[in-house]
């Protein structure tokens, strides 16, 4: 499989674009592990435009983790085609358009999947003159890397506009689509709706990559999902919190498991800067350790510690790599 020039081989599984999640460290170990593709955190178009420290942090990628991608989202044409220029100097392998966040903060202002809202006429075809449309139109033309678009099916299960609106898409000159398979309106919850996903990937006129994504947990669901419906990649999101060995066909042991979290930490301290908004006049090392507890929070390895509800506040309140580490040296001690 192909998105551009860029070679992904068979049956590639890629690494979502998430919010407080996909920063450089974990990016790195994805990638380690066997995720064809990694993406940054979503960057706001605005902002960047604006030169927000904070959001222009996150265009920082390694060789390391290549290919990668940086998503950009918005709800104005010229934002959105300045900071796909900007975000084209940091040296991305694609750029994304993000047309499916669900979030309120976003959609509600008319950009990720708010974009979905008004897209379909009275008569229930696409308005061609859809700011979705003019906004990948325009990027396309304005960049020289790969362009490509992550959206949803809909805005609500009354409006299913996906299988309608992949080939538009494909007509403004992007080079792949990503679909996560629910309606804006269903946020995360319910069961992603694959048959749409597929109908769209089995539309004769549709030549470029389709890749699926939604509920994938494991590898073998992704397996499932290439076996059924035939996509040409799929993208897993929040399975993969506190987990970067998802992408791995070979199970870790537990050492190795936590060897790994250990490592995440490391590297964010060594790569992410004290410039974080959030972090303001804070050393560079609490700025790695806010950028991985919560991977360590969700990870699934310390199921099986009783009463683990202290031990992840706190890891959550450790302010000290040396604290944190040895949290987490405590719960290999308790898990064997």
């Amino acid at each position: 499989m192909k998105i551009g020039k860029i070679e992904l081989g068979e049956r590639p599984v890629f690494l979502a674009p998430m919010e407080d999640v996909t920063d450089i460290g974990f990016r790195m170990l994805c990638k380690r592990f066997g995720a064809a593709m990694v993406y940054t955190e979503f960057v706001s178009a605005e902002a960047l435009v604006r030169d927000v420290k904070s959001t222009v942090r996150k265009l920082t990628i390694s060789d390391e983790e290549r290919p990668v991608g940086i998503q950009i989202y918005g709800r104005d044409i010229e934002a959105m085609v300045e900071a796909a220029k900007i975000v084209e100097q940091a040296g991305p392998d694609l750029i994304d358009l993000n047309f499916g966040c669900p979030v309120k903060k976003v959609a509600s202002k008319g950009a990720g999947a708010g974009m979905l809202q008004h897209i379909l006429l009275p008569d229930g075809s696409i308005d061609l003159n859809a700011k979705l449309l003019e906004i990948t139109r325009q990027v396309v033309e304005a960049v020289s890397v790969p362009v490509t678009v992550k959206t949803r099916l809909g805005w609500n299960c009354e409006q299913l506009a996906i299988t309608q609106l992949a080939p538009l898409l494909q007509e403004c000159g992007i080079q792949a689509l990503t679909i996560h398979g629910r309606t804006r309106s269903q946020m995360y919850t319910g069961e992603a709706d694959w048959t749409l996903i597929g109908e769209v990937k089995h539309n004769p006129d549709i030549h470029i990559p389709i890749i699926g994504n939604g509920d994938i947990k494991s590898l073998s669901d992704a397996d499932q999902a290439f076996d059924t419906y035939g996509v040409d990649a799929v993208m897993i999101g929040r399975a993969t919190f506190g987990c970067p060995w998802i992408f791995s066909r070979r199970e870790l042991s537990l050492d190795e498991k936590i060897d790994v979290l250990e490592e995440q930490l490391r590297i964010n301290i060594a790569h992410i800067d004290a410039n974080d908004k959030r972090a303001e006049k804070k050393s560079a090392e609490l700025c790695g350790i806010l950028h991985t507890r919560r991977h360590l929070a969700a990870s699934p390895v310390f199921k099986g510690i009783p009463n683990f509800r202290e031990t992840r506040i706190r890891m959550l309140r450790a302010e000290k790599a040396d604290e944190l580490i040895q949290i987490l040296e405590e719960c290999r001690v308790a898990l064997r």
